[in-house]
């Protein structure tokens, strides 16, 4: 069994799945409560499946891109159970969630965009085009004013909560948030294709945030001298 996780945009959910088919997913919509909605979404997925902690084999984690904060609780909880368990943690790139979503429910059937709200006015984003009924990722991720996107990105049909922020993208319906469900179901095509899909340009990624951006904070600088 697979648990997957993910908290790279307002949707905090967990979801469990055995041989790809999702047996329970739960999922809250909270962009600031990370930290206090993850662990019960867990332990009722697991309940939700019948499952524990025990019949797991391995863990799955969206890695963004995403807030600095909300990515990390996913990725840390998702080690720390992991190293717990001793079963190996994968990393998924989140918009490839999203995207897997909207080919399976038909939204999008040619080249589309994916793009999530990045705050700042910007969006994270990435291009699909679906070969024999699945997304593969052409292009991006990356982090951008929507309306800084070239033409040929703009113009494509659009899923995420980013076309639903900004009227210089076209707006396709479909999935807003990704699903920890399609994560997993990213995670499991990629395991069970006996191929190497790991590393920056594969399918799984190794278990550290995708940020694309420095973060607003930063460490104060030495203090300067006052003549």
């Amino acid at each position: 069994m697979l648990l997957a996780l993910d908290t790279a945009t307002g949707s905090i959910g967990a979801a469990v799945l055995a041989d790809g088919a999702v047996l329970a997913e739960v999922t809250h919509q909270d962009s600031r409560r990370h930290g206090e909605l993850l662990a019960p979404a867990i332990e009722e997925a697991l309940a939700g499946a019948g499952a524990s902690m025990r019949d797991l084999t391995g863990i799955v984690v969206g890695v963004g891109p995403g807030p600095f904060t909300g990515l990390r609780v996913g990725i840390v909880t998702g080690l720390v159970m992991a190293r717990v368990r001793g079963i190996p943690v994968h990393g998924v790139c989140s918009l490839d969630a999203l995207a897997e979503q909207a080919v399976e429910e038909q939204v999008v059937d040619e080249t589309f965009l994916v793009a999530t709200d990045a705050r700042r006015k910007e969006v994270y984003w990435a291009v699909y085009a679906v070969h024999h009924g699945r997304p593969v990722r052409t292009d991006g991720p990356g982090v951008a004013h929507a309306a800084d996107l070239p033409d040929s990105v703009r113009c494509l049909p659009a899923v995420g909560r980013g076309p639903l922020l900004y009227d210089s993208l076209r707006h396709a319906g479909g999935p807003v948030d990704a699903s920890p469900g399609y994560l997993g179901r990213v995670a499991h095509r990629a395991l069970s294709g006996g191929t190497d899909q790991t590393g920056a340009d594969g399918i799984l990624l190794p278990p550290e945030p995708l940020y694309l951006r420095h973060p607003d904070a930063a460490v104060p600088g030495p203090a300067k001298l006052v003549p």
